[in-house]
């Protein structure tokens, strides 16, 4: 049995997506899973015991590319897949299991997919309310339901790694260091202040803590600004790390604070405790699946919006929610050192 999973662009989309294929998996003990997914999701699906292969997909962000997409599809038919199950809703996303010619073609209803997908599913938000139900129900036939509780995501982590990656970076003290992870690829509104993290990073650091500022090149800026307005209180690694380096990181700290972020995702996965931040949007759609996450949110009027801004101006849902907040939890979340 051989499957092919189309796969989000987002990092902590592509994490949502790991229980789907423990649930194929658990449903075809011979299988062999391969994921279709851009090349910087790769750090996170090639450390899913899951998956077989990952192939690259070279398509650009809302770019149709048909011949291309097309040609892949041709190029993939000698793998003679017997299912595809496509995650996102674009009509482009289901053309390479087209023109591959798997026969069975399953995804969502949404743009114009009718031929193009063959096992259509309408989506019942309201019996499935998280991203990661939705995905799970995809490796089901039609009216069943996912399990309750799902199979949490898990990527591998090699502790030889890690303590390269800590080596590399002139890291010590891991067991007493916290990540702070200020970035939120989706858009400002899921944001917590960088003067509410300098705040805090200078709290922790008082405390014995050495904190460390994880993310991509992107959240440079707003990591310097952070560490400006913490008079140098936390580290600046964003932009400094690899994917993988970031999720060795998070693998290594006793704790990470994070926006709603593929981040957040990445550090429940590899059991890490951590405190997940809410604004714009909800831990109702795309909680952290892990036992070890606390969520700081506020619950005003107007959140969840889930908009890129803040629609009103006000940015209350971020800007009320106080450091002292986040740090009470960080201290309750106490000093042990966790093992992965």
């Amino acid at each position: 049995m051989k499957i092919l999973v189309v796969a989000p662009s987002w990092i902590g989309d592509t994490v949502l997506a790991q229980p789907l294929f423990n649930l194929l998996h658990s449903r075809h003990p011979a299988l062999e899973l391969d994921v279709l997914a851009p090349a910087w999701t790769f750090p996170v699906v090639r450390r899913m015991p899951e998956v077989r292969r990952a192939i690259a997909s070279p398509f650009e962000h809302g770019e149709l590319q048909f011949r291309e997409r097309r040609d892949l599809g041709r190029g993939l038919r000698s793998e003679a897949y017997a299912r595809a199950i496509v995650l996102p809703n674009t009509l482009k996303s289901a053309f390479v299991p087209f023109f591959a010619r798997i026969p069975r073609r399953t995804g969502y209803r949404g743009e114009l997919r009718w031929g193009v997908l063959n096992d259509v599913r309408v989506l019942d938000e309201a019996a499935l309310p998280q991203m990661a139900q939705r995905y799970a129900a995809l490796a089901l036939e039609p009216g069943e339901a996912p399990p309750s509780p799902l199979p949490a995501p898990r990527l591998a982590v090699d502790p030889e790694a890690r303590d390269s990656t800590l080596a590399a970076l002139g890291l010590t003290g891991a067991a007493r260091a916290v990540a702070l992870c200020p970035g939120a690829e989706y858009g400002p509104a899921k944001r917590w202040p960088p003067s509410y993290f300098a705040e805090l990073a200078r709290a922790l650091t008082a405390n014995g803590d050495a904190v460390w500022l994880v993310g991509s090149a992107k959240d440079a800026e707003i990591a310097q600004d952070i560490v400006r307005l913490s008079g140098g209180a936390c580290l600046n690694l964003c932009g400094r790390t690899t994917l993988d380096q970031a999720i060795e990181l998070l693998a290594s700290v006793r704790l990470a604070i994070t926006n709603d972020s593929g981040l957040m995702h990445v550090a429940a996965a590899v059991g890490t405790p951590l405190i997940a931040i809410y604004g714009s949007s909800t831990p109702a759609f795309t909680p952290p699946m892990s036992p070890h996450a606390i969520i700081a949110k506020l619950d005003i009027a107007c959140s969840p919006c889930f908009e890129r801004t803040c629609p009103l101006g006000h940015f209350n849902c971020m800007m009320q929610l106080k450091p002292e907040q986040v740090l009470a939890e960080a201290l309750r979340a106490g000093r042990s050192e966790v093992t992965h």
